[in-house]
């Protein structure tokens, strides 16, 4: 119901509300005031909103923040702290995960693999008291093919189970003011899939990736992570609420430096966190993560729509004011590991459930 429509017919019965108010004794001397003022109260939450005008806005430059549920996307759990800061996110009041959902890309092709590393990480986290942890889910989603019309519908679905996962988790949580989030740090395969199977997706979910490079007129969706699916690249970013946090946007090896490894608390997790410490390679999956657990990091951001390729097939995010898609080109990464570093040496962060 409108705004308009609710006022207008509150309007019709302000009348009749006040001759009945009289009958009972109520005085009438301020009784039409008192009652517009009752129903200028109830009517925004009759409307669905609150009285609060601001608690449903984003909390800053993106269209999500830390209140909305994230769904994970990623291949391998061995080359960036994506997983790590999400559930340190998850336990500790951040946004919520309420799922994982693992593939195999190149390099990291071997599911089994990269499932097991996934599911070591997620145990560790629980028996050192994290909580809010859901189990990996495995995928099996090979790269979408582009059809010979071009005709994004005309698309092949791989029916994947992450695919089918993103589907029915949106249609469970999301809202209109609370889209789940899909929070990439690999291909896009998973979530075009799920665009293929429900085309009513996008009205439930914004996707945050980490991935590409920035240019002078936008960004090109291709190295890191953006060049293992160009078509599904393509999908997202025309039929997704898209947000593209450029991959190399700080520094990554600044998160857990080995002189401060010594100084992290002893459980399963900060274990698994120090064995993993060397292997950390310049792969910045974790700030699509970062980006939407604390806007204030997010320093610069353009709008941008996709609508061309390079010569090599990555699509191109030109810039545009009124574009559907978001580029993050601007990212404190200081803020971020200064926060994670809060949450790893609060002695309330490992408590045992």
């Amino acid at each position: 119901m409108t705004f308009e429509v609710l006022f207008s017919r509150a309007a019709r019965h302000v009348g009749a509300l006040n001759v009945t108010l009289g009958r009972f004794g109520f005085r009438r001397r301020g009784l039409k005031g008192a009652v517009w003022f009752c129903l200028l109260l109830l009517m925004p939450a009759a409307c669905g909103g609150t009285l609060d005008a601001g608690s449903n806005e984003p909390r800053g430059l993106l269209p999500v923040d830390e209140r909305n549920p994230i769904i994970l996307c990623n291949d391998a759990a061995a080359d960036n702290w994506q997983g790590e800061y999400a559930m340190l996110f998850a336990s500790t009041g951040g946004p919520p995960l309420v799922g994982i959902v693992i593939n195999a890309t190149w390099p990291w092709t071997d599911l089994t693999a990269n499932m097991t590393g996934w599911q070591q990480m997620a145990s560790a986290a629980v028996r050192s008291g994290l909580q809010n942890i859901p189990d990996p889910l495995a995928s099996n989603s090979p790269g979408l093919v582009r059809p010979d019309d071009g005709n994004i519908d005309s698309t092949a679905p791989n029916h994947s189970e992450g695919a089918r996962f993103i589907v029915e988790t949106s249609l469970r949580l999301s809202t209109p003011t609370r889209p789940v989030v899909v929070v990439t740090g690999g291909s896009l395969t998973d979530v075009a899939d799920a665009y293929l199977t429900d085309h009513t997706l996008p009205e439930r979910v914004v996707v945050v990736s980490a991935l590409g490079t920035t240019k002078t007129d936008g960004a090109a969706m291709g190295l890191p992570n953006g060049q293992l699916d160009t078509w599904a690249d393509a999908i997202v970013a025309r039929k997704f609420r898209f947000v593209q946090v450029t991959g190399y946007s700080y520094d990554t090896s600044a998160d857990v430096p080995s002189n401060r490894l010594s100084q992290l608390p002893a459980n399963e997790f900060t274990s698994w966190i120090a064995a993993k410490q060397p292997n950390i390679e310049n792969a910045v999956d974790q700030v699509a993560v970062l980006v939407v657990a604390m806007p204030s990091i997010v320093t610069k951001v353009i709008q941008a729509q996709q609508n061309s390729e390079d010569t090599e097939g990555i699509p191109l995010l030109t810039s545009a004011p009124s574009g559907p898609a978001q580029v993050v080109t601007g990212v404190d990464g200081a803020q971020a590991t200064k926060r994670l570093w809060e949450i790893l040496l609060d002695p309330a962060t490992f408590t045992k459930q």
